[in-house]
This record gives structure tokens, sequence and C-alpha cells, in this order.
């Protein structure tokens, strides 16, 4: 049975949320990306490209042109279950990014004061199956990786999890399956859904979406309730810089190509639109709606309630 919705009275100021139709969108932070992060990730977003889009300042670039980034989470109740999208970097964990290695934030206390223990969350949606989108699947518990949310069902494209089993992992992306994936996969946790062109509904009012590229399984999430849309990005889009510029990609995207194309017709199927975007390394203010600027798009910030 489903766990009985949280009581939003009760849910601190501090955790962001936004409303769509009748629910209620909380992003669950863990950490801030260090400033080094844009130029690495996103190199061809240079400090001269990003000081010519006034509107990225001061809340998702600096004065100077370097790129803000964020890792969190979003969690939602919709048709009775309780969905995390994506579980962030994780407490702990051997990487060898040093901004991602042996992390203690307070993210599970976040979680829980939105309202999602860890035993009450239902599904987790995992939008590709990089280091820091599953790194909080699991959690140490007597020298062993284990099910963070030992009752919910994990879900993942069937592309993407096809893809990395016949990849030639390099150590610490293997060291990061062995932690992160491969445990919910031993507890039988773990499903692999085909996402068709057209997406897949796993819910009610709750979709897939393909945005291959960045991993050949990319999937964005739809949300939708009494005529409202939501749309969670992953890593299809990383920074809002990517409006004005599309053809920016990241520099660990699998197939730069598609990547952009994913970009360009997601843009474009929500440039002008009601639709919420929600962006999975976006900086507070974290959303927004997407409207066509120039030749390119801009995001019109939608600050958190």
């Amino acid at each position: 049975m489903p766990t009985p919705s949280a009581d939003e009275t009760n849910i601190p100021a501090s955790i962001p949320s936004w409303t769509v139709g009748d629910v209620t969108v909380h992003r669950i932070d863990e950490v801030l990306l260090p400033p080094a992060t844009g130029p690495w990730l996103l190199p061809d977003a240079t400090t001269d490209v990003v000081s010519q889009q006034d509107w990225l300042r001061p809340d998702f670039a600096d004065h100077e042109g370097i790129l803000h980034l964020d890792s969190h989470s979003f969690a939602f109740e919709v048709d009775g279950m309780r969905v995390l999208v994506d579980t962030g970097i994780g407490n702990g964990k051997t990487r060898a990014n040093p901004a991602w290695h042996d992390l203690r934030t307070g993210y599970l206390d976040d979680l829980a004061a939105a309202g999602f223990s860890p035993d009450s969350v239902d599904l987790v949606i995992l939008t590709h199956l990089h280091t820091d989108h599953v790194g909080w699947n699991t959690l140490e518990v007597n020298g062993e990786w284990v099910p963070t949310f030992p009752n919910a069902r994990y879900v993942t494209s069937r592309v993407e999890r096809e893809f990395w089993a016949g990849y030639d992992m390099e150590e610490p992306r293997q060291a990061m399956f062995d932690d992160s994936v491969i445990p919910i996969e031993k507890a039988g946790l773990l499903d692999r859904v085909d996402v068709p062109a057209g997406g897949v509904e796993i819910a009610s009012g709750l979709r897939l979406l393909p945005t291959p590229g960045h991993t050949p399984g990319h999937i964005a999430v739809q949300l939708t309730s009494h005529g409202e849309t939501a749309l969670i990005t992953g890593d299809c889009i990383h920074h809002p810089v990517q409006f004005a510029h599309p053809s920016i990609g990241s520099c660990v995207d699998i197939d730069p190509e598609q990547s952009e194309a994913s970009r360009r017709k997601l843009l474009g199927s929500l440039a002008d639109t009601d639709t919420l975007m929600l962006g999975t390394h976006f900086p507070p203010p974290t959303a927004g709606r997407v409207i066509t600027y120039g030749d390119a798009y801009r995001l019109v910030a939608v600050p958190a309630a």
C-alpha cells in the first residue's frame, strides 16, 4: 500500500518546491558543484560565450562568466506513488573526481524532511547511469552497499543498461557500478523499461521520454497533473547556457551529434509553452519556462514556492 501523503504544512521552507496541478515537486539538494566543473563539463561554454547572455547572471553564472552548477534530486507523489528522480553522488564513495569523493552531506535528512523517508519511496527513476545520478541508490551498512530505498522499484531504460553491460569500463566507472548499480540488481530491484520514440507512461501522469546522446538510453521525465506539465531534464541539458547555444555539448556525451539533436528537439517542443522545466543540474532558481530568444531560446525562471 502507498504511504500516505506528507503533510505539506510540516515541510521546512528550506526544501524548495513547485506545484504542477495537484502535485508538489520538491528539490532535494545534495551539493553545489565547484567552479571548475563548468569549464570541464561544457568546454565550449567559454567565459566570453557565457558573458554575452545577460539573463544568465547572477543566478546561473557569475559576472566573470563562470557557470553555476548543482547536484540534486526531485521528489514528488503521483498516482499514489512516492517518486524520486535521480539519486545524486552519494555519501562515502570512492570517486576519481575530487568534488565527488567521500562526500558527507545531509541529503537523506533533507529527503526525509520533505516527507520522503527512504523506506517510503516507491519508485526511483534513473535518467541515466552516470556516477552523479546513481550514488544514493545505495548506502553502506556493515561494510556492504545495500539499497537505500529497499521498497522501491528502480527504473532505467533498457537501452541504457544494456549499453553499459557491453561497455569496456575503466576502473572508476566499474567501481561505481559495483557500489551503486550492481547491488540493486542483485536485490532484484532494477527494472529495464523499453522507451519508444513517443515515450512511455509508467504511471498515470508520469511519462519517460527518450533523449539519447549524452548516453544511448538517456531519458527525460514528464509529469502531468490537471492540465499542467513539468519536464525534468536529466543531462540532456546541463545548464541554461545551452538554451542560447544548443550546439554546446558535454565533454562526456557518448554521441555529441545525437545529444545536440535531442536538446534541440526538446527545447523546440517546450518553447513558448506553459511547461515547467526542472533542470537536474541547474542551480537555484532551478526551474523555469522556455521562450524563444533571437534564433535560439532562454529560460524565464520560476522560483521555488
